[in-house]
């Protein structure tokens, strides 16, 4: 078992590799990482934090946006591509399961996005540390931010296999893994900052908003995140405005969504027809 899954995350590593989705995942987060790190400590004076902690709550706004969407480009078309190119078929009349063949494409995706993760965050904590020794009191926000993006990029795996899954054409899983993107990390966020605006303290800001933050991977991703850096001044809108949530709370939302996401995208890769 472990062998057969094995072999799939070699193969789908040279695939990611030989399409340069290696390269492009790693120099965004690096790029962008820096980028950051460089314009996003300038305040920490006034918020009374160190200089890496303040850089955590840059980057948690940056992660939330680009993790999930280098997440799903890897993997809208793990399914389809396959049913497209007539390999599924013959990928499937050898003596491996289907939840084999997608652990072995998860494990090499994931591996692919904490190597770009790592590399990124690495790169932003050396830059602040050169800059100012005293931030090495914020490594502890770094790591868990690292771990944490790790976690959202396996839940947005999960959904872009399922997307893949029930597409079953690489354009369709294409528009769908995008549109996803939109609503989830985009729209989503706009929506609720609408309700609670029109709510204007009524109940949907006091009960609803807590539970539709937590229900969203990205919004408890940032939450908690924001809340272990001690950062939440350095944020605003959706992340100022949730003091009330306690953190266990993201956290166990956190946790639970890649599983729940890897579980609807074994459930949807069942139903594929080779």
């Amino acid at each position: 078992m472990i062998a057969r899954i094995l072999a799939t995350a070699t193969t789908e590593i040279h695939i990611a590799r030989r399409n340069r989705w290696v390269l492009i995942a790693v120099l965004l987060m690096v790029v962008f990482s820096l980028v950051l790190a460089a314009a996003g400590s300038a305040p920490t004076g006034a918020l009374g934090a160190d200089r890496l902690s303040v850089v955590v709550a840059s980057l948690t706004s940056l992660s939330v946006y680009l993790v999930p969407l280098v997440a799903l480009l890897m993997s809208f078309d793990a399914v389809a591509g396959e049913v497209e190119r007539g390999t599924l078929p013959l990928l499937l009349t050898y003596p491996v399961a289907r939840w084999e063949v997608l652990a072995g494409k998860f494990l090499a995706h994931a591996a692919i996005l904490i190597l770009a993760i790592s590399a990124g965050y690495g790169a932003a904590a050396a830059v602040t540390i050169l800059a100012d020794p005293d931030a090495l009191s914020g490594l502890g926000a770094l790591a868990t931010l690292t771990w944490t993006s790790a976690l959202l990029g396996a839940t947005f795996l999960g959904i872009g296999y399922a997307v893949s899954s029930l597409a079953r054409r690489v354009s369709g899983a294409a528009g769908l893994a995008i549109g996803l993107w939109l609503g989830l990390v985009v729209l989503y966020d706009l929506g609720l900052l609408a309700a609670v605006v029109a709510d204007d303290g009524g109940v949907f800001t006091t009960r609803v908003f807590p539970i539709a933050l937590l229900a969203n991977p990205a919004d408890a991703f940032r939450l908690f995140n924001l809340s272990a850096a001690q950062a939440t001044s350095a944020a605003s809108g959706i992340g100022g405005a949730a003091h009330a949530i306690a953190q266990w709370q993201s956290l166990v939302s956190v946790l639970v969504w890649p599983l729940v996401a890897l579980a609807l995208a074994a459930l949807a890769f069942r139903k594929v027809e080779p």
